[in-house]
């Protein structure tokens, strides 16, 4: 991953850069963040899901090379990318995985990263600053790759920071429509008309290993009951899949709330959350859950229009809202 490491920098040291006294051009990666619609925890246990693209968050990366050891430049860590915190790691594993498939292992680069995209939220925030690395890094190397091939990098990445991954998160945050999950199988889902949301951020960092252990918990003692709920999941991401092909507002809007209802059954709910559900749904929203792992993290909400989801944004934050952000996925994508 490192050019040289027999005299390493100091991790505040300035990088050294190959052309000379001046630095080399910055190649760019960006991608966006993602929320997951309808089917989170059911996927686990083979359900469908389908998430969205949420391209009003964005993490952007920036890569040049330079001589001595690869460096990291980010709100969390400055240094020597060798020496960066655990909480890093996917960072690092998606530029050695970029500079691998690059065929240029031992190059230097030095990252520069910025994102919009919390994390610990379920908006996917490491598969977006793999996704941003990896395509800057790619191009500080002049190489490209296809989109399977930027999937399986950014997948390898993101096993890093979680293990298993299912790929959802890996395309979504590239996609710039929704996205259909089934037996491992992805789809890219018609929009037939434009489809306005408002993200609410709890405050809480969502606890995704916590809850995924409370549903299988909970399937232990009561397969029956939970598998029923997990069906009634199933069946509505596949109702909710026709309804966004048809452009069916108030449909897809009755089915989140559904099940953000069933979601609680399952264990993986906040205070927090069904605070920001209930303010959302009182304020006219056609419907509201929680996306994501859940424990904590955010609520998505679909409104009518533009000039609903900034009454909302409004109402939102004055109950209590860390953060607000609206999302429009656009017809005919």
């Amino acid at each position: 991953m490192t050019a040289s490491t027999d005299v390493p920098l100091a991790p505040d040291a300035p990088p050294q850069v190959t052309h000379g006294t001046t630095a080399a051009p910055a190649a760019t990666g960006r991608a966006g963040a993602k929320a997951i619609l309808i089917g989170e925890h059911a996927v686990v246990y083979g359900r469908p899901a389908l998430a969205i693209p949420v391209r009003a968050l964005e993490a952007r990366a920036e890569a040049r090379a330079i001589s001595g050891p690869s460096r990291l430049r980010s709100a969390l860590y400055t240094g020597q990318a060798a020496r960066a915190p655990e909480r890093l790691r996917v960072t690092v594993t998606a530029m050695a995985a970029a500079l691998e498939a690059a065929g240029s292992p031992d190059t230097a680069l030095e990252i520069a990263i910025e994102s919009s995209i919390p994390a610990e939220r379920g908006l996917g925030s490491s598969a977006a600053v793999s996704a941003a690395v990896i395509e800057a890094a790619l191009a500080a190397c002049g190489a490209r790759v296809d989109d399977e091939r930027m999937h399986e990098l950014i997948q390898t990445a993101e096993r890093a920071a979680h293990g298993s991954p299912s790929g959802l998160d890996a395309r979504t945050v590239r996609a710039r429509a929704a996205v259909w999950f089934e037996a491992g199988r992805i789809e890219p889902v018609s929009v037939g008309s434009d489809l306005t949301f408002v993200i609410a951020d709890s405050g809480v960092r969502g606890r995704t290993r916590e809850a995924v252990a409370a549903v299988a918990a909970r399937r232990a003692a009561d397969p029956a009951a939970v598998d029923a709920s997990l069906d009634e999941l199933g069946a509505l991401a596949t109702a909710v899949r026709g309804q966004v092909s048809a452009g069916e507002s108030d449909g897809i809007g009755a089915a989140m709330t559904r099940a953000h209802t069933l979601l609680n059954g399952l264990g993986v709910g906040d205070p927090a959350l069904d605070r920001l559900f209930a303010a959302a749904v009182s304020a006219g929203a056609l419907g509201a859950k929680l996306t994501g792992g859940g424990r904590g993290g955010c609520v998505l909400a679909l409104v009518r229009d533009t000039d609903a989801a900034a009454e909302l944004s409004d109402h939102l934050t004055r109950v209590g809202a860390a953060a607000v952000w609206t999302t429009t996925v656009e017809g005919g994508a």
